[in-house]
């Protein structure tokens, strides 16, 4: 009987090896498709021109908190302006 209890023990190793062999060469396509969909959707995103900062038109506020800049030239006229009145 001791005997048959050591031939067991292979027995169980063979069905447990047969049973993971088949889970780990199942068939793994399943959730490939849906990968592969969202990676072509990603492709075609990065594919397709994207607008720059300048194009894209935002509506001015009145009360806006920052002011808008002047150009580097009315800026320096403006100074020219305000130190000439004051000497």
């Amino acid at each position: 009987m001791a005997a048959l209890a050591w031939l067991l023990i292979p027995l169980f190793a063979v069905v447990g090896a047969a049973i993971w062999g088949s889970w780990a060469s199942r068939n793994k396509t399943i959730g490939d498709v849906a990968e592969l969909a969202g990676y072509a959707r990603f492709r075609d995103a990065m594919e397709r021109a994207h607008p720059t900062p300048s194009d894209s038109v935002r509506p001015e506020r009145e009360d806006s908190a920052r002011p808008e800049r002047e150009p580097a030239a009315a800026a320096t006229a403006a100074t020219a302006v305000t130190s000439s009145s004051s000497g």
